[in-house]
């Protein structure tokens, strides 16, 4: 009984799509008054849930870690939402669409765990902010690993400004 218990146990954990607690979003949300001098922007981050190794019809799993950095020294700037697309350019989920805080020099990341294929080969990112007009822009990047054995691979990818 004991066995079976553990067996659904560890079922269970096996689902989880994050390791980021999503109640970790609503403790740091902001409300952002029309008042404020802020500008806005869009960042998109390319990311891979898997690659392809010797052929099309292999492939590795990856872990992916997205990072949101804030590169001021002064001022926090403000995420709006973060959106996770799959290769076929389909939304697969909204991590958080009110607005949320990062303090001066912080990163906030977003685990994207190894048994999440969801993404496939060409997962995207949408990233929605807002700064301070003199702030530094937020830096987007992502960094997949894998190991397997002996053999370990891991490689960046750095978001680019869509508006």
């Amino acid at each position: 009984m004991v066995f079976l218990l553990l067996m659904l146990q560890s079922c269970e954990e096996q689902k989880q799509i994050s390791s980021i607690d999503p109640v970790n979003w609503q403790s740091r949300q902001v409300k952002i008054s029309q008042q404020d001098s802020l500008t806005s922007g869009e960042t998109y981050l390319s990311i891979y849930s898997e690659i392809y190794s010797q052929t099309e019809h292999i492939t590795h799993d990856l872990t992916a870690t997205i990072s949101m950095r804030n590169t001021s020294r002064r001022d926090t700037i403000y995420v709006e939402k973060a959106e996770y697309y799959a290769t076929d350019g389909k939304l697969i989920r909204t991590y958080f669409d009110a607005p949320i805080y990062i303090a001066p020099l912080e990163t906030i990341e977003i685990v994207i765990d190894e048994t999440d294929r969801s993404g496939g080969t060409g997962a995207n990112f949408i990233f929605d902010w807002k700064a301070d007009l003199a702030a530094t822009e937020p830096v987007f990047d992502a960094v997949m690993i894998s190991t397997s054995g002996q053999q370990g691979l891991s490689f960046t990818t750095q978001g680019i400004r869509t508006k």
